[in-house]
C-alpha cells in the first residue's frame, strides 16, 4: 500500500513566511527483503515494524547471483526511489556468515556459494546492509510482530518448497558457530528416505516439503487443503499422517531445546487445522511431560511477509548499533 498524508485545509489567507509550519520530514525507515526461488518480496517499515509500502518480483530464472542481485538493486530503486531508507535486511535461502554479509550457500539456488550480498549492494546504494538465512529472519519476524511475541524461547519451522528453522533463545536468535545453525529441515528421519540437497537422505525436508505431497499423493497442498475441507476421507488420512511425521521430527528439536512455543509458517500451514491434532499427539507421546511443561504448537501470523518484517527487524538492529 502506499503512504497518503492527509490534505492541508484550504484557506482564503495565505499564512506569511514566518507562521508557514514546514513539512513534516518522512518516518525513519528500513527496508526488509525477502529472497526466494521464485519470488522477490520486499517492503519499507518503520521502526515498530509497520509496513509502509510492498513490493513483489519475480526471481530471475535460472537465479544465479549476479542477475539476481541486479533484480534486487532496480526492486529497492523502484520501491524507495527517493532513497529514504537507512539500511537494508535480507533474507536468502541458506546460511549466512558470522558477520552477516556472505550468503555462505543456497543449496536451491544455483551458483550461490560464497555470495558478498553485502558488499555488492553497499557499493550501488551507499547504506549498510545486513545478510541473515531466510527462515531467520522469518523467526524474528514472527517473534517481532506474529505469532511468537510472547514466547521468549521458540522454534520456527516453514514448510514450502523446502523446510527451513530458526531459533530464538531469550528473545534472540541462536546462530551457533558462523551463523550456520537452525536448518531443522535437514535433520534426519528415515536414513534410507529421500536424498536431499544438502548430501542428507530422508531428512525432515524431504518428509515435509511441498516436493514430498507431490510425490506422495500427485497433488499439491492447496488441493488437499481443499479437499479435506469438503470431508474427502483420503486427503483427511493424509494430513493426519502428514502430522504424525511432523511430530515425529518435532520430539527430537523439543528435547534438545525445550521451547515455550513450536511456530508453524510456510504455505503448507494454511492446513494446520487438519495436521495439527495428530502433530500434537505425537507430542504427548514422545515426549516426557517435563520437557514439553506448557510448550504451544502455534501457527505463524505474519504469512509470507515473516521474511521480510525479520530483516527489517535486523536492518534497524544495524543502525542501532
Amino acid at each position: 500500500m502506499s503512504v497518503s498524508t492527509d490534505p492541508v485545509p484550504s484557506s482564503s489567507v495565505s499564512p506569511s513566511p514566518a507562521s508557514q509550519v514546514p513539512p513534516s520530514s518522512p518516518p525513519e525507515q528500513v527496508i526488509g527483503i525477502d529472497l526466494g526461488g521464485t519470488a522477490i518480496k520486499l517492503g519499507r517499515f518503520d521502526r515498530q515494524g509497520n509496513c509502509l509500502q510492498t513490493l513483489n518480483l519475480p526471481t530471475p530464472q535460472p537465479a544465479q547471483p549476479e542477475p539476481t542481485l541486479q533484480a534486487i538493486y532496480e526492486g529497492i530503486l523502484q520501491l524507495d526511489p527517493e532513497r529514504q531508507a537507512i539500511a537494508l535486511g535480507i533474507g536468502t535461502p541458506g546460511p549466512s556468515d558470522a558477520k552477516r554479509r556472505v550468503a555462505r550457500l543456497a543449496i536451491n539456488l544455483p551458483g550461490w556459494v560464497n555470495v558478498p550480498v553485502a558488499d555488492w549492494l553497499e557499493a550501488k546504494l551507499d547504506k549498510p546492509v545486513v545478510v541473515e538465512n531466510d527462515a531467520n529472519c522469518a523467526a524474528i519476524g514472527e517473534g517481532w510482530r506474529g505469532a511468537g511475541q510472547q514466547f521468549p524461547n521458540l522454534i520456527l519451522l516453514t514448510l514450502g518448497t523446502g523446510v527451513g528453522g530458526g531459533i530464538l533463545i531469550n528473545g534472540q536468535l541462536y546462530r551457533g558457530y558462523n551463523g550456520s545453525s537452525g536448518e531443522l529441515g535437514l535433520i534426519t528421519l528415515n536414513p534410507e528416505g529421500p536424498a536431499c540437497n544438502s548430501g542428507n537422505r530422508g531428512s525432515l525436508e524431504q518428509h515435509l516439503c511441498i516436493g514430498a505431497i507431490v510425490r506422495a499423493t500427485g497433488q499439491e497442498p492447496e488441493t488437499l487443503g481443499q479437499l479435506a475441507r469438503a470431508g474427502d476421507p483420503e486427503a483427511i488420512a493424509f494430513w493426519q499422517a502428514y502430522g504424525k511425521m511432523l511430530g515425529i521430527g518435532l520430539t527430537s528439536l523439543v528435547y534438545v531445546l525445550a521451547p515455550d512455543a513450536i511456530v508453524i509458517g510456510g504455505g503448507i500451514s494454511a492446513s494446520s487445522e487438519y495436521f495439527f491434532p495428530a502433530a500434537w499427539a505425537e507430542l504427548q507421546q514422545r515426549v516426557k511431560p517435563t520437557s514439553r511443561e506448557n510448550l504451544q504448537l502455534v501457527k505463524a501470523t505474519l504469512g509470507n511477509a515473516a521474511g521480510q518484517v525479520g530483516a527489517a527487524k535486523l536492518a534497524w538492529q544495524l543502525v542501532e548499533l
